[in-house]
């Protein structure tokens, strides 16, 4: 393999796609070592499949399967076969994802039922799958159950038809077609993997790094996590005083639990809550912010800890930024909106009267930590709302993750701890790798303003605090995806895949009764215009977004006049 090509060849899908057959064949294609997974756990485990199961029980299985795949997975030059419900378990999918190209072998229920049918030998014990009352059945609903899993996939070859050796041909091929992409934008659509145990030990436990040019943090996702914040502080080199700034509702909340928190780990520690709303981002705010650390006599060395969403984490990053020219910053998101994009990235500031952000910095925090727990808290409106920034990350750079997003979105709509945990650390991880390329918006991070434009416009022109900040961008995604249909990028079948995501999560796709100048006169003062041109991010697929400066007046006027009427 070539300098930067995929470590590994994966082979993911349901029992009798054909992994084991078409890996051995694709590994002497290529000259690869090809491993069975289930012959590597019988290896470990001393006893075959079967008597694993039924003498140790499946908990045991799964837990010799993760420790093989970790091992497998930090490897190169594999083809891997995997069992069929190796993808189920969360860390198992990150470790495959990480580990190079992920082949679906796929197959319909009635193929597998058959393939199942024709393998059972005469008068042998049968197959659990035929042992069922309704073996089709079974599979049909082990189907449907594992789909959502299916969509970490790179490539899919569906099996019905074709020959081992024709499998092997489309493998190889898919193989060969994203080693040819496997750039930085490829990477991006893959979770990090988590710091590896020699890291430092303010990075041990968390979901992944984030690197850039200027610093390097740690971010911790995961359900009930914050009773840590005090020692994940003193982890990375913070202690003695902590100023939380959180909005009324967030601290009611989690406030006590906050500083109790801090204090347990022996921080002294203030707070101070401001209304919640867009209007507090404003600058009479950030002075009163600055009084209020003037009068407890802060100094460098003390913490500004944001707790809450997005507004909270650009006031109070602002604030860190700007006070003592920069005091550290850890920040605490509660929102979904704020765990998946605005919490990581540095990216902080405060509005103008005549435009959002227009005043702000980039300000790196030294942690950040996401207790997916929080979310279960959030009004039905702020959760949906969040999710148009995980749907932004994937229409703009991840096609796996827009998959994972449209097959499961009832899940996580209602909040599944398992896949809203996986969404919001895939959706981090793509924000973190665009960082790390691009830390002050010189080039690639541009690309994380897919629905922005337009966004930012309507929250000026309705007002802050009439659309919630992911109603907006729902609503600009689509004014750009209708945008990159005029201008011949994408077809309408495109537009409608993403109206139909948005919708299925409860975002709005359009903005009746605004007014339409109102919008076009705050975009004009957006940050994302450069000498006069407004830059859209503008879509040439799913997962594929592209910035264009050339984008004529009189077709912004009327996808406009489509979205406000």
């Amino acid at each position: 393999m070539g300098k930067g090509a995929p470590g590994n060849i994966v082979l993911i899908g349901f029992s009798f796609t054909g992994k084991t057959a078409v890996g051995r064949e694709v590994a002497r294609t290529l000259g690869l070592r090809f491993v069975d997974s289930d012959d590597e756990i019988a290896a470990l485990a001393g006893k075959d499949i079967p008597q694993i199961f039924a003498q140790d029980g499946e908990a045991r299985f799964r837990e010799l399967e993760r420790q093989v795949l970790a091992r497998l997975c930090r490897e190169e030059g594999l083809v891997i076969s995997t069992g069929g419900g190796a993808i189920v378990d969360a860390g198992n999918r990150e470790f495959l994802a990480g580990s190079g190209v992920v082949v679906l072998l796929e197959a319909t229920p009635l193929t597998i039922y058959q393939r199942l049918r024709a393998d059972q030998e005469p008068g042998s014990v049968p197959r659990p799958l035929l042992a069922a009352a309704d073996p089709l059945g079974r599979i049909e609903e082990m189907k449907v159950a594992r789909q959502p899993f299916y969509a970490m996939a790179d490539w899919t070859v569906h099996t019905d038809t074709l020959s081992p050796d024709e499998v092997c041909q489309e493998v190889v091929r898919a193989w060969r077609h994203v080693s040819q992409r496997w750039d930085s934008e490829k990477r991006l659509a893959r979770p990090f993997p988590p710091p590896p145990g020699d890291a430092p030990e303010g990075e041990r436990g968390a979901a992944f790094t984030v690197s850039t040019p200027t610093s390097r943090y740690p971010v911790f996702v995961g359900w009930g996590i914050l009773d840590e914040l005090g020692e994940r502080l003193k982890g990375v080199g913070l202690g003695g005083t902590a100023f939380v700034i959180s909005d009324e509702a967030v601290f009611a909340l989690h406030g006590q639990r906050t500083v109790e928190a801090l204090e347990g780990a022996g921080l002294t520690v203030d707070s101070l809550a401001v209304p919640p709303g867009e209007r507090s981002k404003a600058i009479e705010g950030t002075v009163a912010l600055y009084d209020w650390l003037v009068a407890r006599h802060a100094e460098r060395g003390h913490t500004i800890v944001a707790l809450g969403g997005g507004m909270v984490g650009d006031l109070a990053g602002f604030v860190a930024a700007t006070f003592l020219r920069g005091l550290p910053l850890v920040q605490v998101p509660t929102t979904l909106i704020a765990m998946a994009d605005s919490a990581i990235g540095g990216k902080v500031a405060i509005n103008h009267p005549q435009a959002k952000n227009l005043i702000g910095a980039f300000y790196q925090p030294r942690l950040v930590l996401a207790d997916t727990g929080t979310l279960a808290t959030l009004p039905a409106r702020e959760l949906t709302s969040g999710w148009a920034e995980v749907a932004k990350h994937a229409l703009a750079l991840d096609a796996g993750l827009f998959a994972f997003l449209d097959a499961g979105a009832a899940r996580l709509v209602g909040l599944d701890a398992e896949a809203t945990a996986w969404a919001v650390k895939r959706s981090a991880a793509i924000k973190a790798a665009v960082v790390a390329e691009d830390e002050r918006e010189q080039g690639r991070r541009t690309i994380l303003n897919y629905g922005h434009t337009i966004a930012h416009g309507l929250e000026v022109a309705t007002g802050y605090g009439h659309l919630l900040h992911g109603e907006a961008v729902a609503i600009g995604m689509m004014g750009a995806a209708m945008l990159s249909e005029r201008l011949g990028l994408i077809t309408g079948d495109v537009v409608e895949q993403q109206r139909g995501l948005l919708e299925r999560l409860g975002l709005p796709t359009s903005c009746p009764g605004a007014e339409r100048d109102g919008v076009l006169s705050a975009m004009e003062l957006d940050k994302k215009v450069r000498q006069g041109a407004v830059r859209w991010v503008l879509l040439e697929g799913i997962g594929r977004a592209v910035v264009r400066a050339d984008v004529p007046v009189a077709e912004v006027r009327d996808v406009l006049d489509v979205l406000l009427k």
